[in-house]
């Protein structure tokens, strides 16, 4: 059985990387790289039965040797809305693309099951800037805030931007031109 750890090392090449469906024995490495971040209150924590039971929805970057350098998963709220969440890229390939990489094929896998409005929750909301998103009013997402925010312990001072993008209106883009 191939181990898989997080990478804790230099910066990736671009070469260097696959980016794939999660599977089964990425879980472990997905709830470290989750959780170390969650220790620190920049994201928050899975347990391993949950991303077991969401794994079809999560995208895996692995080094050569089958290190996780990063995730990022698809969480359904209805037929045309999801949201990126547990974005989380090993602080070694921080600054290399990864993260851009990583949303776009949770973006291909929205695509895949029919879903084109997504919007993310986060601290960073540069990156999601500089990868396509625009800031967003949260109260725009109900569902979000009755399936997740109302249970989550910083729901009262909760310092998250809300992030959106229509990938419908750009394949329509892409269509006509």
């Amino acid at each position: 059985m191939i181990q898989h750890h997080v990478i804790r090392s230099r910066a990736p090449k671009h070469e260097d990387v696959t980016i794939r469906p999660a599977r089964r024995v990425d879980a472990d490495a997905i709830v470290e790289l989750v959780n170390g971040y969650a220790a620190e209150g920049i994201m928050l924590p899975r347990t391993l039965d949950s991303v077991v039971h969401a794994l079809d929805d999560f995208v895996v970057a692995v080094d050569r040797r089958g290190r996780l350098l990063g995730c990022g998963a698809l969480k359904e709220y209805s037929p045309s809305l999801a949201e990126v969440s547990s974005l989380a890229i090993a602080r070694a390939a921080h600054g290399s693309g990864l993260g851009k990489r990583i949303v776009r094929q949770v973006e291909e896998l929205s695509l895949k099951r029919g879903i084109t409005e997504l919007f993310a929750l986060t601290l960073t909301p540069a990156f999601f800037e500089s990868a396509g998103y625009a800031v967003a009013d949260r109260s725009a997402y109900p569902e979000k805030i009755r399936r997740d925010c109302l249970r989550c312990p910083r729901r009262i001072r909760c310092d998250e931007v809300c992030v959106s993008r229509s990938l419908a209106e750009e394949r329509a883009l892409e269509v006509a031109a």
